[in-house]
């Protein structure tokens, strides 16, 4: 998936590029809207980080250029909205923006957002069936099985348990946790996820025991080879 950051200060964009590309995305940066037209030209990404202050044509500017494009229209955009900015960011949800990251914000909180507009605007790409030995989750139907016996999950658990089956092996901390699967800001002082985690792993018996706690980063579902 090919991620484009339209950026001015070089030192965010920089390590927006470097996290992207370390979470196996293609990520390019550009220091302004004109850099950003003359690539988008001959080529299309499959999703856009647009910060709003850009020097020249702003970023609601260059929103509204996309979403009046026919060629550019469907093309996910996140805007990266200064703090406090609450107009910009409803003004950039109005013109077809499809989520909003206010900074400073954290690189991993990036990539989860990402991760979810590209879920959500790409449904054709997700798998009907997540399985993992016996367990098997079928998103169609929105079920849960292992070895063959349904078990009742809340949604928020059935959540969970597709983002660990459609990741298998890699960690997530709380913040991406709760950002993906209840789709707000993190508060600190919760433990909704440690409990939701723990009533998880009691529901789907000898299966619970392959999500494992990763000691001061959060949970990964651990397949054993």
């Amino acid at each position: 998936m090919k991620i484009w950051c339209v950026e001015d200060d070089a030192g965010i964009r920089d390590i927006e590029v470097y996290t992207l590309q370390s979470t196996d995305f293609e990520a390019v940066g550009f220091s302004d809207a004109a850099a950003f037209r003359d690539a988008l030209s001959t080529d299309k990404p499959d999703l856009i980080i647009l910060d709003i202050m850009l020097p020249g044509e702003d970023g609601v500017e260059l929103l509204k250029f996309l979403k009046d494009n026919p060629d550019t229209r469907r093309i996910p955009v996140i805007m990266a909205t200064a703090k406090g900015m609450e107009y910009d960011k409803i003004q950039s949800l109005d013109l077809g923006a499809d989520d909003y990251l206010v900074k400073p914000f954290g690189m991993m909180e990036m990539v989860s957002r990402v991760r979810a507009v590209l879920r959500r605007c790409n449904p054709a790409d997700v798998e009907h069936l997540l399985k993992i030995g016996g367990l098997v989750l079928n998103l169609d139907e929105h079920t849960v099985t292992a070895d063959n016996e349904r078990i009742q999950l809340t949604l928020k658990e059935f959540e969970l348990l597709r983002l660990f089956l459609s990741h298998p092996g890699i960690a997530f901390n709380r913040d991406q946790l709760f950002n993906d699967v209840w789709g707000t800001d993190y508060v600190s002082e919760t433990r909704t996820v440690d409990m939701h985690i723990r009533t998880l792993r009691m529901k789907l018996g000898d299966y619970g025991k392959m999500i494992e706690t990763v000691r001061g980063i959060g949970y990964r579902l651990e397949v054993q080879a």
